[in-house]
């Protein structure tokens, strides 16, 4: 069985197959790996725009995809298993800013600063002028508008996904996309 497993291409298994592989003590350490393979990059990208810091982010993965291993076998199904990582992702990602904050007493929004130094001097960052700037305008919007922008706009997200990441309606998170948009807009043509 184990070797029929290995034969298929990754993108050719569903999330539910996968689920069903993780189940199988045999296969789970297999299924396992098939996970991180399918969703670390996206998360990485998704907790990256978060932390900023590279090391940072792979930090918050690695701590993101211990949690899922941990408790993948009581994931009831209830969402999309996307979904549900990319909340476990998101929460880890704001502890360790909060964590961040606590370490060297800092406010919060000196936090955002300090981001968009680190961003400034990030050698991992590829981006050229114009992202540079984008990327700092979104780290001046508060920390719910940052998250629901980034998740629509760069991981392109539906309302409903959003909503079961971060557990807000959908209403409120058009509100809040709404509004990073016109802060974006207005620190863009502001600088």
């Amino acid at each position: 069985m184990l070797n029929a497993v290995k034969k298929q291409a990754l993108d050719e298994y569903t999330d539910k197959e996968l689920l069903e592989q993780f189940r199988e003590p045999k296969t789970s350490n297999y299924a396992f790996n098939l996970i991180v393979k399918k969703y670390s990059k996206r998360i990485y990208w998704h907790v990256r725009k978060i932390v900023i810091d590279h090391d940072d982010a792979n930090d918050v993965v690695q701590n993101t995809f211990i949690k899922v291993w941990k408790n993948l076998g009581e994931f009831r199904e209830d969402s999309q298993l996307f979904t549900w990582m990319y909340r476990i992702a998101t929460n880890e990602a704001l502890s360790f800013l909060k964590q961040k904050k606590a370490k060297f007493l800092i406010p919060f929004a000196d936090v955002e600063y300090e981001l968009s130094n680190t961003l400034s001097e990030d050698t991992q960052f590829t981006g050229d002028e114009i992202q540079m700037k984008l990327q700092k305008a979104i780290l001046t919007l508060p920390q719910q508008q940052r998250l629901v922008f980034n998740m629509k706009y760069f991981d392109d997200l539906k309302y409903e996904e959003i909503s079961e990441i971060l557990n807000l309606t959908v209403g409120g998170l058009k509100a809040s996309y709404h509004h990073a948009v016109k802060k974006i807009e207005k620190y863009l043509l502001e600088n």
